[in-house]
């Protein structure tokens, strides 16, 4: 089934307002030229724009007849500081930047719903759009819940969206409860003892150190937490020394934590600590564990998760739609959002053909395809859920 023909007949301007939006990206709390591009647009489309929530982020508001109804849409601007591989046309122009994640095509699909709805109308109550920055962990949501995000924009539900590849375009899943997995980072620092790489018995070496309390992290998923738990520690940075014939002083270590619920975040913080100081200890080392909560769990509602899926069946049919996806492991700052309203997260295929890429890598581009799909699901939220015959 087609999207909304308005909407798919407006393809190639949408393509060129991403292609423009992936040509210029932005990292987290820099968005202006992105932020301005979308408080143009939305000022052209007629909708009332306020800016500077969470800094760089903004809000559209929208309304159409007399009930108080209201109703949020979400979508992410910044990019991630990845040197861009792709030769094409719309590759990124500022080195070491690029939009890896596809919030250029998020971004992008909320613009062309907010130009069909300004102009249709066929709905009675409020929309905010939403458009928040530096999700890449750095907290954009909570600094726009921070400056009253939901306080001067009230809204009853609340709908985002990001893209899979892997799934076909016109295809979306997404299931209720935990969805995405809550993620922190963490650092280890191990202070030893600095010697000459040929005496190491004048010196506490924290490079073995530091391997050791790499390796011993892994237990903590395999003997700490529970088998029927889904769990995930990994050791992505291992910085030390500077010199082949020098044994440092110092080594830094660097890693993410992934997991499905709160008390199973607080037991691996706690293992972890242990594992870090007791292992230093046991050397005659010194180590500090710095362990940052980034992003809380993304529980969907179940109501809100229900009347998205039946908006997505609605647009694509049953037959393309996944009611019960599993879960995934990467981790959204949306959660924070939905911990303030009832609401759910949905993800639309990106493609599912040889040139599928996986996100943060950097050969990925948004497919544009996906455009008049995310941008009709939009629509089909707002013209459903503030009906005008039930208003």
């Amino acid at each position: 089934m087609p999207p909304i023909d308005r909407i798919a007949a407006r393809h190639d301007e949408m393509t060129a307002w991403r292609r423009d939006i992936h040509a210029h990206p932005e990292l987290g709390f820099e968005e202006t030229r992105t932020s301005d591009l979308v408080a143009a647009k939305l000022e052209a489309f007629g909708i009332e724009v306020t800016r500077g929530i969470g800094k760089t982020g903004l809000v559209g508001r929208l309304r159409a007849g007399n009930s108080p109804r209201t109703i949020g849409l979400r979508a992410d601007m910044d990019c991630l500081p990845i040197l861009e591989a792709n030769a094409f046309g719309h590759r990124s122009t500022h080195h070491g930047r690029m939009h890896a994640c596809g919030h250029d095509g998020h971004t992008t699909m909320l613009l062309g719903a907010a130009r069909y709805l300004a102009e249709t109308k066929n709905f009675d109550g409020t929309v905010h759009f939403i458009f928040q920055p530096a999700e890449e962990g750095l907290g954009g949501a909570s600094a726009m819940l921070a400056d009253g995000l939901f306080e001067r924009f009230p809204c009853d539900v609340l709908f985002g969206m990001h893209n899979r590849p892997g799934l076909a375009v016109g295809k979306f899943q997404t299931k209720p409860a935990a969805m995405m997995a809550g993620g922190a980072y963490f650092d280890v620092t191990v202070t030893g003892v600095g010697a000459h790489g040929a005496r190491p018995e004048s010196g506490i070496d924290p490079v073995v150190v530091g391997s050791q309390i790499a390796a011993a992290l892994q237990t903590i998923v395999s003997r700490n937490v529970r088998p029927v738990e889904t769990a995930v520690v990994s050791v992505t940075q291992f910085h030390a020394g500077h010199a082949y014939n020098v044994i440092p002083d110092k080594a830094v270590l660097g890693g993410t934590v992934r997991c499905f619920s709160d008390a199973v975040m607080s037991l691996i913080e706690t293992n972890m600590r242990r594992i870090v100081e007791s292992t230093a200890a046991a050397f005659g080392a010194q180590a500090e564990l710095d362990f940052r909560v980034i992003f809380p769990v993304l529980m969907n509602h179940a109501n809100e998760t229900r009347f998205i899926l039946d908006c997505a069946a609605e647009l694509v049919g049953e037959d393309n739609v996944n009611r019960s996806m599993t879960p995934t492991m990467a981790s959204e700052d949306f959660a924070y959002m939905l911990r303030a309203v009832p609401g759910a997260y949905i993800q639309i295929g990106n493609g599912d053909g040889d040139g599928a890429c996986e996100v943060h890598n950097p050969g990925y581009d948004f497919n544009d395809a996906a455009l008049p799909f995310g941008a009709s699901l939009f629509v089909k939220l707002v013209e459903k859920r503030l009906d005008r015959l039930t208003g």
